[in-house]
């Protein structure tokens, strides 16, 4: 099990209200470990953007995701692992959206795979019920790859009273 870090906080003023105050890690780390579905951005080869949705879930201080070996995303981590997880609301005026940047880093530990396994189950039901076996997971006849994606730097961007918090870790 990881220890969690607690993070600088700071409020940035040029991109919020005037009343606003930092939002706690607390409710951020919440928010992250609550949201249902995250958007995952990661870098080509060439160099061209790639965003996809997933589910994800927050374990040990960080968020766990899994993808196929094949898809484009394990390929792109596989040349450069630094990416960003974001998830919110997707409205204007209410809620907390989240950003966290950081480096995936794949997850083999059988033991590790097992505790991701139970929080996906726990989290999203048994219809996301993982084998692990050989250092990955596997559901019907499909392997998965996991990996962990701890916040260097995460942000939060509180709508309604406005307020810009960054969490350095």
């Amino acid at each position: 099990m990881i220890t969690e870090h607690q993070p600088q906080t700071a409020l940035d003023t040029r991109f919020s209200s005037p009343d606003a105050t930092a939002t706690a890690w607390p409710e951020g780390r919440e928010g992250l470990a609550a949201a249902e579905l995250y958007w995952l951005s990661t870098v080509r080869r060439d160099g061209r953007p790639h965003v996809t949705p997933l589910v994800a879930v927050w374990l040990d201080g960080a968020l766990c995701f899994c993808t196929g070996p094949a898809e484009q995303k394990a390929r792109n981590l596989a040349h450069n692992p630094r990416c960003v997880l974001t998830t919110g609301a997707g409205v204007l005026r209410e809620g907390l959206d989240l950003v966290v940047e950081g480096m995936a880093e794949p997850v083999r530990d059988d033991a590790t795979l097992r505790r991701i396994a139970a929080a996906y189950v726990e989290k999203y039901g048994a219809e996301w019920t993982f084998e692990v076996r050989d250092g990955a997971v596997h559901h019907e006849s499909h392997e998965a790859l996991v990996y962990r994606v701890a916040p260097a730097t995460a942000f939060g961007f509180r709508k309604g009273e406005y307020g810009q918090t960054r969490w350095r870790f």
